[in-house]
């Protein structure tokens, strides 16, 4: 329903944001990830946001950057993962050290998250690298890493990794392409994402 909600950062608390828009103030359940990065209160600001709703309630989320509302909506498609426990594991870790996380099979990450146990950890990495196989690289993007000759496996990890992020694959091979290989994977992510934007 909303994509995002742009105003004035009314207020800030541990696990929310109020952010004031034609005046009203819309309550954005969010991470503490994204907290980090909303400015003060009075500053302007973007939210990326899900609304989600049950009989019972409905519930705002938001988020500072879209990969991870990307990333968020990835969590709570899978079985066991709910909005809260999604937000939780996104306060442990980035969009893409989750990405690396998964990529690595690091349950110790993802349990770090308040009411995540290694059983829900090991299905969050399970169904997240199931979704990276399903996006189906394409062969001349593959055959195109490989042929790199400069290329290390941490590049194809962050390609594969911004594939789970969303971005489609010529995408994630054109903002890995000039970054030095030599660096770990999840720097090269991140170099990778600041490319994206």
């Amino acid at each position: 329903m909303y994509y995002y909600i742009k105003g004035k950062l009314a207020h800030k608390d541990v696990d929310f944001i109020v952010i004031e828009a034609s005046g009203v103030g819309y309550k954005i359940n969010t991470s503490q990830t994204s907290i980090q990065l909303f400015g003060d209160r009075g500053a302007d600001a973007l939210a990326y946001t899900y609304l989600h709703v049950r009989e019972d309630v409905q519930d705002l989320y938001g988020f500072a950057t879209k990969e991870e509302r990307e990333m968020f909506l990835r969590l709570i498609a899978i079985s066991g993962v709910g909005p809260k426990a999604a937000l939780a594991i996104l306060s442990v870790a980035s969009p893409s050290k989750l990405a690396v996380a998964v990529l690595t099979n690091d349950v110790k990450i993802i349990t770090k998250a308040a009411g995540v146990g290694p059983k829900l950890a090991q299905r969050v990495i399970l169904e997240l690298k199931d979704k990276l196989k399903d996006a189906d690289l394409p062969i001349d993007a593959e055959d195109a890493i490989e042929a790199e000759s400069v290329q290390s496996d941490s590049k194809s990890d962050a390609v594969s990794a911004l594939v789970v992020l969303g971005y489609s694959a010529n995408e994630a091979r054109d903002a890995v392409r000039k970054i030095d290989g030599t660096l770990s994977t999840e720097e090269i992510i991140k170099k990778a994402l600041i490319n994206l934007m």
